[in-house]
């Protein structure tokens, strides 16, 4: 959820009981209930018809909802409120241009809701390792106090994951990271095999899942492709594949955290490949008509971007070094030596051998680019250096005539 006063959460583990899970599960479903309803009544919306309801109409037909129907009633009507506020603000993101249009929810893949106006009384540590939480019309809930609480929190977010875990997260708006003032610069070159290249000659690298969970996993793709739809085996080996997908996604965001942190702290600059991950991550399926080529290796190539969480690195390092981020053009910055500047395709000799033609200088790839990145420059199409500040080259132009 970017924006100019970016919001980042802190999040932690939430400890629910087997009753307390029932109640917080109905708030889930009173939330998706209302999110599905207001995303309906947009998508009827067309051309010659009258607007779709606004937040104050959606809240006046609330209320008249909750009269007739007693199980949305035992419901908070805060939580639901809430579901149609945060629908609007996804709307109003929409029209902007900044987020994509809001689609449904659905039952066990978007399991959560949002709880604003929340007091400080509303948060009690029980010992150094749990505290509480009020929710309405659940009472207290124990979660798990793995972090100091952020200052200024006025609204927290409960959702559970396909794996079954409880998670509370406040969102608070942190100080970035100072600069340390040391005048340094570093590049960082993004890859599937290395997930981070510094221009120190770092290699840094995401920690995944292991061989043996790895072989796991393939185990339990099999198991759940021979398992009956809607029977309790197929519902089991899908709760173990969602528990092995969380286990790395966590070990993803924890990477990115720490290298993120760390980047803030070293370097005054941080410099980076202005990279479209969106859109280089689609699928290369196509259409019935024009079909795409080598969809296989595509699909591949995209789980490696993603599971090398290029995206989320720059976002946090935004969020973390405001200011201090330099995007560069990506263009060639594999190909060019970053002692002589000589650009060629022969440089590259594989994924990780990098040795200049021209110079003889050699170095890891992914290096080499790192160092470009930082320098600050891109290669045109016509191999000329690039500035940060832009091209100062310009293609031939037609003489003026003389009059």
């Amino acid at each position: 959820m970017p924006c100019s006063n970016v919001d980042v959460v802190c999040r932690y583990r939430l400890v629910p009981t087997s009753d307390q899970e029932v109640r917080l599960l109905e708030h889930c479903a009173h939330a998706r209930f209302v999110w599905n309803l207001a995303c309906e009544q947009h998508a009827h919306w067309r051309p010659g018809r009258a607007a779709a309801p606004g937040y104050n109409e959606q809240c006046r037909q609330l209320t008249a909802a909750r009269a007739e129907f007693e199980w949305l009633r035992t419901g908070s009507v805060t939580v639901q409120q809430q579901a149609l506020r945060d629908f609007a603000q996804a709307m109003r993101n929409f029209f902007t241009g900044t987020h994509g249009r809001p689609s449904w929810r659905k039952a066990g893949r978007n399991e959560g809701f949002r709880q604003v106006a929340v007091r400080p009384d509303h948060i009690r540590r029980l010992n150094r390792r749990h505290g509480q939480v009020w929710v309405p019309k659940v009472g207290w809930v124990r979660f798990r106090w793995s972090r100091g609480m952020p200052p200024g929190f006025k609204s927290y977010r409960v959702c559970r994951d396909r794996s079954g875990r409880w998670h509370i997260a406040f969102a608070a708006v942190p100080d970035p990271i100072s600069a340390p003032g040391n005048g340094q610069t570093v590049g960082v070159d993004r890859g599937v095999a290395v997930s981070a290249a510094l221009s120190t000659g770092e290699l840094l690298r995401v920690p995944g899942l292991t061989h043996s969970e790895h072989e796991q996993l393939r185990r339990l793709h099999r198991r759940f492709a021979r398992s009956k739809r809607g029977s309790n085996r197929r519902r089991r080996v899908k709760g173990s594949i969602a528990r092995l997908r969380a286990r790395e996604t966590d070990r993803r965001t924890n990477w990115v955290e720490k290298v993120s942190t760390d980047l803030a702290r070293r370097f005054d600059v941080i410099r980076v490949e202005n990279l479209a991950v969106r859109s280089m991550t689609r699928s290369a399926k196509g259409t019935a008509d024009q079909p795409g080529r080598h969809v296989r290796q595509k699909a591949g190539l995209n789980r490696g971007i993603l599971a090398s969480g290029w995206g989320k690195l720059v976002n946090r390092l935004e969020h973390k070094a405001s200011g201090r981020i330099e995007k560069v053009r990506a263009a060639y910055t594999s190909q060019q030596c970053s002692t002589c500047g000589h650009t060629a395709p022969d440089n590259r000799k594989s994924q990780a051998d990098f040795r200049c033609v021209a110079c003889g200088f050699s170095c890891h790839a992914d290096v080499n680019a790192a160092r470009n990145i930082a320098a600050g420059r891109a290669v045109t199409a016509r191999g000329a250096l690039q500035p940060s500040g832009g091209a100062v080259n310009r293609e031939p132009q037609l003489a003026a005539s003389v009059p």
